[in-house]
């Protein structure tokens, strides 16, 4: 069974996209998250699976309690853009928070060694907070 090609159904190309994220954002900004979370919703169905929109999702997820859902996303964001900092910090929170401390803790001291300053400080916290 093939995928459709929503984009091409609806005939909207690279700008709606940028328009549909604009408004997430906003509503992000606003802290309307669950408006926000149905936006990237369908920019992950809409962008197939971009990076940017798997990552916000998984974001939004994680401030709202849902770490299954967040890591799932973070996880599916990973695997496309492997080395993006901040998205490496919210698995390691959502890797606390569904009780992996192992794989958090290993992830957390690589980012402290590894990451740029704001976010090592970070996984630095996250591993005084979880120790």
């Amino acid at each position: 069974m093939s995928a459709v090609n929503w984009l091409e159904v609806l005939g909207w190309d690279e700008n709606e996209l940028d328009d549909l994220r604009f408004v997430g954002f906003s509503y992000i900004k606003q802290g309307k998250y669950d408006i926000a979370r149905t936006f990237y919703e369908a920019l992950v169905v809409l962008s197939k699976n971009a990076a940017y929109d798997l990552q916000t999702l998984g974001a939004l997820h994680l401030q709202q309690g849902d770490n299954l859902s967040a890591l799932n996303y973070l996880e599916q964001a990973i695997k496309a853009e492997p080395l993006h900092q901040p998205t490496l910090l919210n698995r390691v929170k959502a890797l606390f928070l569904l009780g992996y401390k192992r794989q958090a803790f290993e992830q957390a001291q690589w980012l402290v060694t590894n990451a740029e300053k704001e976010i090592a400080n970070q996984a630095s916290a996250l591993i005084m907070a979880y120790s």
